[in-house]
């Protein structure tokens, strides 16, 4: 997904913001453009939220030309459903003459209306949801919409790189996993594994990490999106149990051997294993260089925990990002926190720190990001963990 390039990008980034109180840059940029969804999924309840929350574009290109966001940062625009967004075409043609370093993410339940739109205004990289195969994807997001991300990965595998997003939640199971990589492996395209957290800003109900098959109904709330597409309204019989993998025991036994084709997922999964168990610990990075920005303009530390450090009505996103208190915060939940597994942040501080480790060792890497841990033996490295497992795997 990413090259050295990026790194090398995104590290320069790192060390600017770990040692400067003035002028900090931003590598990743996530605008959550609205709250508008048209899904009706079980493990985000985003669909539900009222009243619906936009960013204009006025806001965004005031957003965009902050001294933090260089040209190199990668944007990425979200909802909800970003295509829902009243002005999405023109902030997607606005990206597209302005900062071409942006990345799309759908649930493709408006398959031609997508598939133009990147075809106009195309992103760097198109990001899709697809958790299972037809029967799955009823049942974890509410709404028939398999065969239309069938239709968007072939129309547009061939115009933009396409990236499929398989989330492993409560409502789904490695099998379902194995499906979506095989689907992917079949149509060409890269697939990104995730495990489901407890976002604030989804609403999610279920605890990660701990609950099992979930009883929540679509029925107990209202969606903020009215879909007058037929072929979309939620059917009966979609809360049929899935048994879930997130609690087993042999968890690293069951991950399937087809994830190793695709890179930053295999490692990513034994290590949540790990994290579960309390036995890996590591520093959060990600926060010094990485944000999101909700709907209503708030700005959280992370995407995990409730805390904001600022709001963009009120501040600039140059005075969020430099105001002592948000670095006073910044540094506390950076070696503090250990407290979510959500790809967003936990893949580049699995990045970082393999990296660093792999070029200047365990020791050097401890006095650069403090003392960290793969598993329960502190002293074991990532290459030595990773060849543990490749036995075991095999």
């Amino acid at each position: 997904m990413y090259g050295l390039k990026d790194y090398v990008s995104r590290a320069k980034k790192f060390a600017n913001n770990k040692t400067s109180m003035r002028d900090r840059r931003l590598a990743t940029l996530m605008i959550y453009a609205t709250d508008l969804c048209d899904s009706m999924c079980k493990h985000c309840n985003i669909w539900a939220k009222r009243p619906v929350k936009y960013l204009s574009l006025e806001k965004i290109k005031e957003i965009m030309s902050s001294k933090a966001v260089s040209k190199d940062t990668a944007i990425g625009l979200e909802g909800g459903e970003f295509l829902l967004h009243p002005e999405a075409l023109e902030i997607m043609e606005w990206f597209t003459k302005n900062h071409p370093n942006f990345d799309l993410l759908s649930n493709c339940l408006k398959p031609d209306s997508l598939i133009e739109a990147v075809k106009k205004f195309p992103p760097k990289r198109l990001y899709i949801s697809l958790d299972g195969g037809k029967e799955t994807y009823m049942h974890m997001r509410g709404k028939d919409g398999y065969d239309r991300v069938i239709q968007v990965i072939q129309a547009l595998k061939d115009v933009v790189p396409i990236s499929t997003m398989f989330t492993l939640s409560p409502y789904n199971n490695f099998d379902d996993m194995r499906y979506v990589a095989e689907v992917c492996k079949k149509e060409g395209v890269d697939m990104r594994v995730g495990v489901y957290n407890d976002m604030d800003f989804f609403d999610t109900d279920d605890k990660a990490h701990e609950t099992d098959i979930s009883s929540k109904t679509v029925e107990k709330q209202v969606p903020n999106y009215v879909d007058g597409d037929k072929e979309l309204e939620v059917k009966e019989g979609i809360n049929k149990p899935i048994y879930t993998d997130l609690k087993d025991d042999h968890f690293k036994d069951k991950i399937p051997a087809i994830i190793k084709e695709f890179k930053e997922n295999y490692d990513f999964l034994v290590l949540y294993d790990e994290w579960k168990k309390g036995d890996l610990k590591m520093s959060c990075n990600s926060i010094i260089d990485s944000l999101s920005i909700l709907p209503n303009g708030d700005v959280p530390l992370c995407q995990n925990l409730g805390v904001k450090i600022g709001n963009l009505f009120e501040s600039s996103l140059d005075e969020i990002l430099n105001d002592k208190e948000t670095q006073k915060t910044q540094k506390h939940y950076q070696h503090n926190c250990n407290g979510c597994w959500v790809n967003f942040h936990r893949k580049y501080d699995v990045v970082l720190h393999r990296m660093f480790e792999k070029y200047f060792g365990k020791g050097i890497t401890e006095k650069m990001f403090g003392k960290y841990q793969w598993e329960a033996d502190r002293k074991k490295t990532y290459s030595q963990y990773m060849k543990e497992m490749e036995k075991e795997f095999a």
